[in-house]
């Protein structure tokens, strides 16, 4: 078979595009070979199939950071206890660290990065042969399935598009396999504004939607995930270009790199048309998921022991298989016999050395509908970690595991339970957790599952429950109030969440002051909100979503980090009474810092994990942000390929975001 080659803008390395196996299996874990020609494939409805499930990602190394992998269809994934949950850490939710919080750490590269362009360019191909080919009847098949499999091939590319937005912002738009020519690749290293190119991927998106059904499994891209995609995208966009207005990070905005091109020079950007154009396309997309799907039940039960009836809701997130929920638009299942199982489930078992922060805690409104400050609230405090969940909205207390709440009760002779001691002192810390509050979100109570590699819970990838969400928000951004549908919607999600559904009583009694302290949402471009009704919005987001790894994105679109200024994470209070739980597990004020397994007191009577020793910590004095830090670098050697004489950097069309420098081994400059 005839090789097809095109030459990366990447970095000039040749790669060859791959082709799919002409059959794959239920899970979707395909390796395709690395040879396709035209003349023989794309001819009937299995080989188009099989080419886009290779772009469904491996389950065995799927990660948000991959710069190859990204930005395909997500899952847990079997190596290094991976998983989309993850991505919540090193923020206000989860503790983590991260180097976007050391100005030092994180510096340009020479070669790598995320300007990458092969899975587009694969993608390009498969959508040029596969139209063509339909336009002229010569494909054979069911033609719905025929044209699913194109309208996933559009999706897959939105999918693609969206992941180097968000890493990247302006990003060349190419749609052909490009010939090998130095002049042709040169000339389409030329980045596109961000609007255009969040515009381009809507395009893509509303073509999927006309190609593809939601007539399929649940383990396929439909015509409801690209409807819920163009939402997130179109709702990323608008908040993106709303709070970073002005700033070097928008188009024409002060500082903007692009305008030092030739080719971007003289660009036209309206911050106000587009705007309302992309809150008007997420609020579309978004009604038309959520005005269909309705969410699933929550009854209310934290189950403990077998005979207990199992909770919808929680499970929705816990089965081996959640395709029977009329919310899960799309899932990803995993099969010990077919040996695709991942690890989420052990470290969640243990702790994995992380957990929900002191700061979410203080996020949950009670039953009630009032924050935990408000009087009359019914707050217990958090003297124990149990009590936070007295009264408590049931997000917090089904995904957050206390001391005493059940590990396992299916497939165990005797149920096993977290320790009445949260387990915060591990030098080993794989086996606890870092906070004390324990994540819950996709726990399975089956003790199969938690055994290291045998775990079969699903990842549920796309669900209505965020519909509801976009289109709350968007519309109040378009429109600045809370029209009947997003009423409707917000109701029902709080009615699911086990809080009072009347909303505005939960805005009367919102003291931002004292949400400033826990919730970096609270804050856009360093500054703390005013509008309370905003406020909440992203508050029920933020508590919705809890441990499915929304948070950064969000916080990114919204501008939520530039008020860090040596921030702490905090976890569970373990200077309060819990203390004597402990007895004398707890090290900390130690000479040899080294033997500290906690912070200490005098810091705070929470426990701060960055900070129980401050030799060789990066983070012991706190979380710090700069503009810059928002998106990626450009690797160096993309300048250089793509420069006149190979070497002045000046002369490539490629420009460097803003605060990056294009010196190799530096860091931002702001």
């Amino acid at each position: 078979m005839k090789k097809i080659f095109v030459k990366s803008i990447l970095g000039g390395l040749a790669i060859t595009l791959p082709m799919a196996l002409v059959s794959c299996n239920d899970y979707l874990d395909v390796t395709p070979p690395s040879e396709v020609s035209p003349e023989s494939y794309f001819l009937s409805a299995t080989q188009l199939k099989s080419y886009v499930d290779a772009y469904y990602a491996n389950y065995s190394n799927w990660s948000s950071t991959d710069v190859s992998k990204g930005g395909m269809i997500p899952s847990h994934y079997g190596s290094q206890n991976g998983s989309p949950y993850h991505d919540d850490q090193a923020t206000d939710n989860e503790q983590g660290t991260n180097n976007r919080y050391v100005k030092d750490a994180w510096t340009v590269g020479q070669t790598g990065g995320y300007w990458n362009f092969n899975n587009i360019y694969a993608l390009n191909y498969f959508i040029n042969h596969a139209k063509e080919n339909y336009d002229a009847g010569r494909i054979s098949g069911a033609d719905g399935d025929i044209k699913q499999y194109i309208g996933e091939g559009y999706f897959l590319r939105a999918l693609e598009y969206f992941f180097r937005l968000k890493n990247l912002g302006d990003f060349p738009i190419i749609t052909e396999t490009l010939s090998d020519d130095q002049a042709t690749l040169t000339k389409a290293s030329q980045r596109r504004p961000r609007n255009e190119v969040a515009r381009f991927i809507i395009a893509n998106l509303d073509t999927a939607i006309t190609y593809m059904n939601n007539a399929v499994a649940k383990t396929r891209i439909s015509k409801n995930a690209a409807l819920l995609l163009k939402s997130r995208v179109a709702l990323y966009e608008g908040t993106w270009e709303k709070y970073h207005a002005g700033t070097a990070l928008v188009p024409n905005g002060s500082g903007w790199p692009g305008a030092g091109k030739d080719y971007l020079a003289n660009y036209s950007y309206d911050a106000n048309t587009e705007i309302k154009f992309f809150f008007s396309q997420a609020m579309d997309a978004a009604a038309q998921v959520a005005d269909q799907l309705s969410l699933t039940s929550n009854n209310q039960v934290d189950r403990q022991k077998a005979s207990d009836a199992t909770n919808p809701y929680y499970n929705m997130f816990a089965s081996h298989d959640p395709s029977g929920y009329n919310e899960v638009i799309m899932c990803r299942l995993y099969s010990s016999s077919a040996g695709v199982t991942h690890h989420l489930n052990h470290y969640l078992y243990s702790g994995g050395n992380t957990g929900y922060t002191k700061q979410f805690e203080k996020a949950f409104l009670m039953q009630n509908g009032l924050p935990y400050y408000a009087e009359g609230s019914g707050y217990a405090g958090d003297d124990y970690v149990a009590d936070t969940k007295k009264n408590r909205d049931w997000r917090w207390r089904l995904f957050m595991k206390a001391p005493g709440d059940v590990k396992a009760v299916d497939n165990i002779s005797n149920p096993e339970y977290f320790p009445e001691v949260p387990y915060i002192y591990a030098y080993d810390m794989r086996a606890g957790t870092s906070t004390g509050y324990v994540r819950g979100k996709g726990h399975s109570l089956d003790y199969n599952d938690q055994v290291l590699g045998q775990d079969q819970t699903a990842f549920v990838v796309y669900r209505a429950g965020e519909a509801y969400l976009n289109y709350i928000e968007a519309e109040y951004e378009l429109n600045g109030k809370i029209d009947s549908k997003a009423d409707g919607y917000w109701k029902a999600i709080r009615t699911r969440a086990g809080v009072d559904p009347d909303y505005t009583k939960t805005i009367a009694a919102t003291d931002m002051a004292k949400e400033a302290d826990n919730d970096w949402g609270a804050y856009s471009h360093g500054k703390l909100l005013t509008d309370k009704t905003l406020f909440n919005i992203r508050r029920e987001r933020r508590c919705e979503l809890i441990g499915e790894g929304f948070r950064k994105d969000d916080l990114y679109r919204w501008r939520a980090l530039d008020q860090l200024n040596g921030y702490q994470l905090e976890g569970c209070k373990i200077f309060g009474p819990m203390k004597d739980l402990f007895g004398s597990l707890l090290i900390y004020d130690q000479t040899d810092q080294s033997k500290n397994n906690v912070s200490s007191p005098s810091l705070s009577e929470y426990l701060r994990p960055n900070q129980k020793t401050s030799v060789n910590n990066l983070y012991y004095n706190g979380f710090f942000f700069y503009q810059a830090h928002y998106l990626q670098p450009i690797a160096v050697q993309n300048f250089l390929n793509t420069a006149e004489d190979g070497s002045t950097i000046s002369t490539s069309p490629i420009y460097q975001n803003p605060g990056w420098p294009t010196v190799a081994g530096n860091p931002c400059e702001d």
